[in-house]
Parts: structure tokens; C-alpha cells; sequence
């Protein structure tokens, strides 16, 4: 995908979440003789010191145990995986990892005091790769919570602390800067992108659903993934997103969104001087999920692949060209026309297949687990021991 597109992206996921991802700065501004703007004042960092701000977080980070059953497969009946998560809440709240955590069938929590417990999912999606569970208040003492930051005002070069277990070592803390944000992995599938915080503060398997720490001892991330075949390059999920998500988990299990059902790319140019032949611009549908709207509806994917520059893409299927009169011609183009869709919306398609132009209503359906939504990050390794392996990279674009 070109890069140009990625800021688009950001935007599009973030219309979808009713998230905002603009960064917010401080402007102290106040009236000057002949109208002159004061310069931007940035505010002072923290100043607690790194072992202060350790002994704040680290009563809040637990170790999660997690054990799934496979009855089909009689080598490997038992899954069993390790992570990390941080107490939200003073009632046992905990957020983690989706992928550690989300269709185990066992999950047990050991507390900063050395005390494990059993614990219970409340809820996850697993494309933001985010959850929650519970654990039961502690019959003398109490919990402790972490006070959670705001991500949006993360600047690259910032001071970062990872803690968690990496590895099955409890408590360990590790220091890096913010290497970029608003990243998107390489090679992902749109309904399993996200904005995400570049880091190189040593993560490894074990530590997925650790605190990412600011310089004033706010969590600003949860480590979820790293890219396996470098070095010092790991990922967490801006805290933003994950906040925007808790009151869905805790009252749905998961997270609405609304489902068209179709997986495609928009019509390149290089496409049509290629094959030389008239293609529609719009979004190319390349597939269309089982069970969805448009599969209802009788939209059609692609029947035959080319590769173009190492780029996979099907073709023949249909090519929505307008969405309720807003013309598909570009990413941007696709945010305006599905903002504000939520489930229940009706969609007023125009649908070209072949040299044929037709109108197609759809209503939105909430989206349900599909099966692609478990297998994490497609170009990274979530960090849970042990990992996911990289696969084929997905379609640019769900809905």
C-alpha cells in the first residue's frame, strides 16, 4: 500500500471507533500589543525518577497463566500460553491482550504479592487486541490501580518504560523512547490495522498486556506485538483506543461495529493501463465474507489472481463505485462515506459488474468473530509465549 495512504487509514479506523487520533498540545496564548501570537509553550516533563515511578506501577502488573483444550488434536491438547496485564480498576479489572487471553478456557492471575487467583474474561476484540478480566477483591488488603495517560500527546523521542514478564521473569522493567506512533503494521489486513506505538523498549513473549509507562508514571500503551526478525522494534496499543473500548467490553462482551461483509482494494491506475482493459473506478471486491450483508445482497468477489509488483490482487469480481451518492475513488474518499454508519444503517450501493451498472440496498449488520480475527498481527509476533506465526498478508481493505 502506498505510504501516502497510511494517514488515511488512521482516520478511517478512527471513524469507525469514534476515536479522535490528533495529538493535543498545550497553547498558552494570551493578548499581546499589535495582535502578535506568544510562541507555543510545551509543558515541563515529569519529574519523579524512574525508580519512583517503577515502585507506583509495579504493585498494578500482573502475570496472566492462560490454558486453551484442543479435543481434535491429540499431540498438542493443551495450550498453554503467559502474559501480562495492569489493574484498571480497584475492583480487579485488568486489561491485557486479546491473544492472551480470548478462548482459553483456564486463565489464572498472579498479583504483584506473589498471591494467584482465578479470573474470569469480561470481554475482548481481537482487532484492537485488547480484554478484560476480573478477579475477585482480595479478602484483606486492596488492589492496586494504575492511573492510565493519554497517548495523544506521546512525541516521538519520549521516554518510555515497558513493564511486564517477559519470558516467565515477574516484574521487569525496561527503558526506551517512542520510536514513531500512529503506526501501521506492514502486510496487516484492514480490519486488523490499528495506530499503534513504535517503541524500542525491550518487549519479548510474555510480556503482551504490560503497562507502556510515560515519564510521569501514566500508562500510555499496552504491549501487544513485536516484529520478529529485528531488533528493538515492538508495539502497543495507544491506551486511547483501548479506553474508547472498555464500556463496550464490559457491556457486550466485545466491541460493536457495523459489516458490510466485503474484502477489496480501490482500482489503481497501474491496474487499467495493465490489463488494458475498461475496469470501473470504485473498490474492487475481492471476496465477500460468508453470511454478510453483501453476500445477502449478491455482491461478487474476484475468481482469478495477478500479481502486480509482488502485490496479490483478485479479479472479477464486482466494483462498488458510489456509496449513498459519495463517489468511491480513493481511501479518503471511503471515510466520508461511511462515517457515521452504525449498525442498523442502509447503504445505497452502485455496483458495476462487468458493463453493467446496478443499484444494491444493504443494511449493516453487526460485525460477528471471523476466523482471520484470531491469528493476531500478520506481520508481527503478539507477545505472548509462545507466538503467532507471520502469514500471507491480508486484503488492504475490510468492511
Amino acid at each position: 500500500m502506498p505510504l501516502h495512504q497510511l494517514p488515511v487509514l488512521i482516520r478511517r479506523v478512527a471513524a469507525l471507533l469514534g476515536v479522535g487520533l490528533a495529538a493535543a498540545a498545550t497553547v498558552l496564548t494570551a493578548q499581546q500589543p499589535r495582535q502578535q501570537k506568544q510562541p507555543t509553550v510545551l509543558s515541563q516533563p515529569c519529574q519523579d525518577s524512574l525508580p519512583v515511578i517503577y515502585e507506583r506501577i509495579s504493585p498494578a502488573v500482573v502475570a496472566i497463566g492462560a490454558m486453551s483444550i484442543n479435543p481434535f488434536d491429540t499431540d498438542h491438547r493443551l495450550d498453554r500460553v503467559t502474559g501480562s496485564g495492569i489493574i484498571i480498576d480497584t475492583t480487579g479489572l485488568i486489561l491485557t491482550n486479546s491473544h492472551v487471553v480470548f478462548g482459553r478456557q483456564v486463565l489464572t492471575v498472579t498479583l504483584d504479592n506473589g498471591a494467584t487467583v482465578g479470573a474470569r474474561l469480561v470481554g475482548a476484540d481481537p482487532l484492537l487486541d485488547v480484554a478484560l478480566v476480573r478477579i475477585p477483591m482480595p479478602e484483606h488488603g486492596t488492589l492496586r490501580a494504575a492511573p492510565l495517560g493519554d497517548s495523544d500527546r506521546l512525541r516521538v523521542g519520549a521516554e518510555v518504560y515497558a513493564i511486564g514478564n517477559p519470558l516467565g521473569l515477574d516484574q521487569t522493567l525496561t527503558r526506551g523512547v517512542v520510536s514513531a506512533t500512529n503506526r501501521l503494521l506492514p502486510g496487516s489486513g484492514w480490519s486488523l490495522t490499528e495506530p499503534l506505538i513504535q517503541t524500542d523498549a525491550a518487549i519479548n513473549p510474555g510480556s503482551s498486556g504490560g503497562p507502556l509507562v510515560d515519564r510521569c508514571g501514566e500508562v500510555v500503551g499496552i504491549t501487544t506485538a513485536i516484529l520478529s526478525q529485528a531488533q528493538s522494534i515492538g508495539f502497543a496499543v495507544p491506551i486511547r483506543l483501548a479506553r474508547a473500548a472498555i464500556p463496550e467490553l464490559v457491556d457486550h462482551g466485545h466491541v460493536v461495529r457495523p459489516w458490510l461483509g466485503v474484502q477489496g482494494e480501490f482500482v489503481m491506475p497501474m491496474l487499467k493501463q495493465l490489463l488494458r482493459v475498461p475496469i470501473a473506478d470504485g473498490f474492487l471486491v475481492e471476496a465477500v465474507e460468508p453470511g454478510s450483508p453483501a453476500e445477502e445482497q449478491g455482491l461478487q468477489g474476484g475468481s482469478f489472481e495477478l500479481a502486480i509488483e509482488g502485490h496479490p490482487i483478485l479479479l472479477g469480481g464486482d466494483v462498488i463505485t458510489a456509496i449513498n451518492g459519495v463517489r468511491l475513488d480513493s481511501p479518503a474518499s471511503l471515510d466520508r462515506a461511511s462515517d457515521g454508519w452504525k449498525v442498523g444503517s442502509r447503504l445505497h450501493l452502485t455496483v458495476v459488474r462487468g458493463t453493467d451498472q446496478r443499484m444494491v440496498d444493504v443494511t449493516l449488520a453487526e460485525r460477528p468473530f471471523l476466523p482471520g480475527d484470531l491469528t493476531g498481527h500478520r506481520s508481527a509476533t503478539p507477545t505472548a509465549s509462545p507466538g503467532t506465526p507471520a502469514e500471507r498478508p491480508a486484503p488492504a481493505f475490510r468492511l
